[in-house]
């Protein structure tokens, strides 16, 4: 079979001539907007979710709950666009209408690990088998927290024996829960996903992880923070809990009117643009409070040499003209480490980013793939136990591979804006949460 073009063209990377002073609308979180679409669909009434992200990843979330009886009905407005030719959302929503979940049904992961991890334990709950499939990468990410933890809860699965995908889930229309031991270190999404599905199990579900430092906490503050949303009983360690357990009590799940945030980890290269060439970028919705990794960009990319401020309009990040090395620990927003190694890249001295090693089983070898992309550019990177130690050399123009990564892809493009002539392999990749990326990157530039 003949590569797809769009996975070999080469993307040339705008270079900034000048400081940047843009208005970026961001589309909708990607890990709110799944977790939504998940909670919806075990929900016993109707809800709707509004200005949801459309992206490789959640409409593989969508059609996989089609597959399995879910009714999703879509509503997108074009009728006008917003500042830098970004699409006004704010008539766009999905309505969703839980019916029961069905087998037998195939559904197709793509490279997500949401679709992945979240949706085995509602097949579990499903009347039939539902087979699991996806990109040959998806084959060799975890996923044994999630199955051999619904095997304990009841459930029955057929992987043969590989803890990854393929696999099938024959469902049996309930499942008993319970208590249940995880090592969640190579994902906190295994805990999310059994948190997920927890009050629909007959006796709800107490996970308690039993391996090392558990990654990205954050995303598991915003599964509980979620699920309290719509009536769900949880008890968390902040909450006074035992440290390391969660507990779901059974119960009905409500159907809410929810408006997904911006995705503030898509806002890093815009916000990172003002670092590197300068000028001031605007991201508009930047909510008070949120549970998403992607907050702490404010005080990562301050600490990096800008500064920012929280209006009620949004939040303005402004670039002082110079970028300062830091030494930090991305345990629990290891997303945006990408992003960050590509400023590093261009400091003005060392960077150490720790806490990491999880990111070597993410959709590529996360740190592999950035020591190997920025060194061919001329640069000075070397793996760690746990993540990256950058020291700033002078780059030059190249090619960036991606490596099917949305996260390398806009890395990449970070490095373009302060080195001319670098090209992006499969620039297409960043469809997976933000399709319009390259709209949006020149749009900011004022091309």
């Amino acid at each position: 079979m003949a590569p797809n073009p769009a996975h070999t063209a080469l993307w040339p990377a705008p270079h900034a001539s000048e400081a940047v002073d843009a208005t970026v609308h961001v589309p909708g979180s990607k890990s709110v907007t799944n977790r939504a679409l998940v909670l919806a669909a075990l929900a016993s009434e109707p809800g709707w979710l509004r200005r949801p992200l459309r992206s490789r990843d959640t409409l593989l979330m969508a059609e996989a709950l089609r597959a399995m009886g879910v009714e999703i009905e879509e509503t997108v407005s074009s009728s006008s666009t917003g500042g830098a030719g970004n699409p006004d959302l704010t008539g766009e929503a999905w309505r969703v209408l839980p019916d029961g979940l069905r087998g037998p049904a195939t559904v197709d992961v793509g490279n997500a690990g949401t679709v992945m991890r979240f949706l085995p334990p509602l097949a579990a709950l499903a009347d039939g088998p539902v087979r699991f499939d996806g990109d040959p990468r998806s084959y060799e990410r975890p996923l044994h927290g999630v199955i051999d933890a619904l095997r304990v809860l009841g459930a029955r699965i057929d992987d043969d024996g590989r803890g990854t995908l393929p696999l099938t889930v024959h469902g049996g229309g309930a499942l008993d829960g319970g208590p249940v031991e995880i090592d969640a270190s190579s994902s906190s999404q295994f805990v999310s996903a059994l948190l997920l599905s927890g009050p629909r199990f007959n006796q709800g579900v107490e996970v308690r992880h039993i391996g090392s430092s558990l990654p990205s906490l954050p995303h598991i503050r915003m599964t509980v923070d979620m699920l309290r949303a719509v009536g769900a009983q949880v008890d968390t360690p902040e909450s006074g809990g035992e440290p390391n357990v969660w507990r779901v009590t059974p119960g009905a799940l409500l159907g809410r009117d929810l408006t997904i945030e911006p995705d503030l980890s898509n806002a890093q290269p815009f916000l990172a643009a003002a670092l590197v060439a300068g000028g001031r970028v605007l991201i508009p919705d930047w909510p008070a409070r949120t549970t998403q990794p992607g907050d702490r960009l404010r005080e990562i990319f301050t600490e990096m040499g800008g500064s920012c401020e929280l209006t009620d309009y949004g939040l303005v990040f402004t670039g002082s003209g110079s970028i300062h090395g830091i030494d930090v620990d991305l345990g629990d927003v290891g997303e945006l480490t990408p992003g960050i190694a590509a400023v590093a890249a261009l400091a003005d001295s060392p960077s150490t980013l720790r806490g990491v090693s999880h990111l070597r089983l993410h959709e590529t070898d996360r740190l592999a793939a950035l020591t190997k992309e920025i060194n061919e550019l001329g640069g000075d990177v070397t793996e760690t136990a746990d993540g990256l130690h950058i020291r700033p050399r002078r780059l030059h123009g190249g090619i960036f591979h991606t490596y099917d990564d949305h996260r390398m892809a806009t890395a990449g493009a970070i490095i373009g804006l302060a080195v001319e002539g670098v090209q992006i392999e499969n620039v297409a990749t960043t469809a997976k949460t933000m399709p319009d990326f390259p709209e949006l990157w020149t749009g900011m530039l004022g091309a």
